[in-house]
């Protein structure tokens, strides 16, 4: 359910990261970088142009945090309108993206071509009171829950930073760098591939499913139709949690224990 990567000042971006993200979250990626007084955005639906232009436009401009985001369509169309970040309201001087499924009260309603972290982003954070207030960020973690993480970039010099991480301890740093799940990491070979009993080598196995969704944990062949859990390991498609933490429902394999 999407990747989010948040760069601190002075941090290069790790390009197979980007790439294991854009493998998984494949509904359109943007990024964003401060740059002195202004930001530098662009968004595509082609994960491998969009990462070779995040790397070229960061090391013209490394002095600033920066963030990249790779979308797995939860709500709204799949296109570029979508595409993360976003600017809160109609201020160029601010923007945000997102992981996770935000609250029922900015899911589109039936027709909205609209995603919900873009619905947050132009009505519902304008809203709210100022972001550059530490109270007003801490009430938006608070509303979001621990599920979701957001990156805000800013130029506005009422914030004391130019980025912000919220719910930052929902995600991982590696290396320097934040990711909002652990979509960056390579997909392992299932372990049940390799066993004795399995006729079919994971070579073999890879080509059977090249092109076709697996769950990022184990890299089970999944029907994203039908299916709303790994059989495997039980990842909700929904949510992006174990059984254990799942948000949204309980997994059938959580009912019959």
């Amino acid at each position: 359910m999407c990747l989010l990567t948040y760069l601190p000042a002075g941090v290069l971006p790790d390009t197979d990261a980007l790439h294991n993200g854009t493998s998984t979250n494949r509904d359109g990626h943007g990024f964003a970088i401060v740059a002195g007084d202004q930001l530098v955005i662009e968004r595509g639906m082609d994960g491998e142009q969009v990462i070779a232009a995040f790397e070229r436009a960061r090391r013209r401009h490394p002095d600033g945090p920066a963030l990249f985001h790779s979308r797995y369509a939860t709500h709204g169309v799949t296109n570029l309108d979508n595409c993360h970040p976003f600017e809160v309201g109609r201020d160029v001087r601010t923007v945000v993206a997102h992981n996770g499924i935000l609250p029922a009260s900015v899911q589109p309603r039936q027709g909205d071509p609209r995603s919900d972290t873009r619905l947050a982003a132009e009505v519902y954070l304008p809203q709210i009171g100022g972001l550059h207030l530490r109270q007003t960020r801490l009430r938006l973690e608070r509303w979001m829950t621990p599920f979701n993480k957001m990156v805000l970039l800013t130029v506005d010099r009422r914030f004391k930073k130019q980025g912000f991480v919220l719910n930052e301890a929902s995600g991982i740093w590696d290396d320097g760098i934040w990711y909002s799940n652990n979509d960056y990491r390579p997909l392992p070979v299932p372990s049940w591939l390799t066993t004795a009993r399995c006729r079919i080598t994971p070579p073999q196995w890879l080509e059977t499913v090249a092109g076709l969704e697996r769950c990022p944990d184990c890299g089970t062949p999944v029907d994203v139709v039908t299916d709303v859990e790994c059989l495997c390991c039980g990842r909700c498609f929904d949510c992006d949690e174990r059984p254990s933490v799942c948000a949204c429902y309980t997994p059938p394999s959580q009912r019959m224990r």
